[in-house]
């Protein structure tokens, strides 16, 4: 799952941060325990957001396109052309319903389809 600035990660376990505070109390007891702890409620979003939409290639090369200014440089990062690059952000955006690389990204990241 992608960091969300609603949620708090507790190693793996995850608890929304607008729970009662004896919950969030609660949680934190149970994880020092060794315990795994996730929020029913979240949960049900995480598996509503469903598998990513993308290929493997499409999902690998938009991962090697964060922080890169330029097409070449996750080209040469990956042994691929530019053209290829180009080809499979371009089908990622539209998969996606983006704008631009960097909202198709952004909505990826938020979706945890991007580690």
């Amino acid at each position: 799952m992608a960091w969300q600035p609603e949620l708090l990660f507790l190693d793996e376990p995850t608890v929304a941060m607008d729970a009662p505070v004896t919950e969030l109390a609660d949680a934190i007891r149970r994880v020092a325990a060794g315990q795994r702890v996730i929020d029913p409620a979240l949960a049900v979003q995480a598996l509503s957001e469903g598998s990513s939409p993308l290929t493997p290639r499409e999902t690998e090369i938009l991962a090697a396109s964060r922080g890169h200014g330029t097409i070449a440089e996750p080209a040469r990062e990956l042994y691929l052309s530019p053209d290829t690059i180009r080809n499979h952000l371009s089908a990622a955006i539209q998969k996606l319903g983006a704008r631009t690389r960097a909202e198709a990204i952004e909505i990826a990241e938020e979706k945890g389809w991007l580690v």
